[in-house]
């Protein structure tokens, strides 16, 4: 199963080698909102493995917008589903829940099979408490940790992207995401894996994303302590695999 598909078939394929894993059939590609960083390589990752597409309403209507014209007709088969509903895919279990970003109607999954259970967000604004849920139990946790604020208020970006970026529908700061993980009511710790994610290359660093974590996770009372492992995707490099 596949979440997002921003990278090209080629990229996609040549990464997934790179870690050893053949991948010769996907029985899904699930697809958070129609951005072009998580659509990119969908038509030709769809036709590779002739996986049915997951994705909203709404999703699907923006990424018809978005893709050149008659590509989206090329997808095969797209199952639409909403914010909210819980499916099967074979053996496992998804949830797909409504997060706060500027898109038409983004959501973010989790996934529950033999008793583990991963949940992937990124691309919001803030942490609502129905989001929070969601993330709850999860062995592995890939949570956005965007941007370091300073860094982004001193970049190259236009205000206007700086605005949209530090919005509450926008994308999360090492700051916010520090103080969810600090949280012991917000967290629950259960984590094996906490994985960082969808860092910005223009406005921060995966080691100050690693250390405002880490100081965040120190910070939580003795009882509820993190044990897991913190991880950082970053943008060139692929991670893993995870044993759950």
């Amino acid at each position: 199963m596949l979440v997002d598909a921003g990278l090209n078939r080629k990229e996609t394929l040549r990464r997934l080698a790179a870690l050893g894993a053949s991948v010769d059939r996907v029985d899904a590609i699930l697809i958070s909102h129609e951005h072009s960083d998580h659509i990119t390589g969908l038509p030709g990752l769809s036709r590779q493995w002739r996986a049915p597409v997951f994705l909203t309403p709404q999703t699907r209507a923006g990424l018809v917008a978005g893709l050149a014209e008659g590509v989206a007709e090329k997808l095969g088969r797209v199952e639409t589903i909403h914010a909210g509903q819980r499916f099967m895919i074979g053996d496992i279990e998804i949830c797909a829940f409504s997060i706060p970003h500027d898109a038409a109607d983004p959501v973010g999954y989790s996934l529950r099979v033999n008793g583990s259970k991963v949940a992937i967000v990124t691309d919001l604004g803030f942490l609502p408490a129905h989001v929070q849920q969601h993330l709850r139990e999860a062995d592995c946790l890939i949570l956005e940790s965007n941007h370091d604020v300073e860094m982004l208020k001193v970049g190259p970006y236009p205000w206007h992207i700086k605005q949209r970026v530090m919005s509450r529908t926008g994308h999360l700061s090492n700051h916010t995401v520090g103080e969810f993980l600090s949280d012991g009511e917000a967290f629950d710790a259960r984590a094996r894996w906490l994985v960082l994610a969808h860092l910005s290359e223009n406005n921060n660093n995966p080691h100050v994303a690693r250390l405002c974590a880490e100081q965040a996770l120190c910070r939580r009372p003795v009882e509820c302590a993190f044990r897991g492992e913190v991880q950082i995707a970053t943008q060139l490099t692929p991670l893993g695999p995870f044993d759950l």
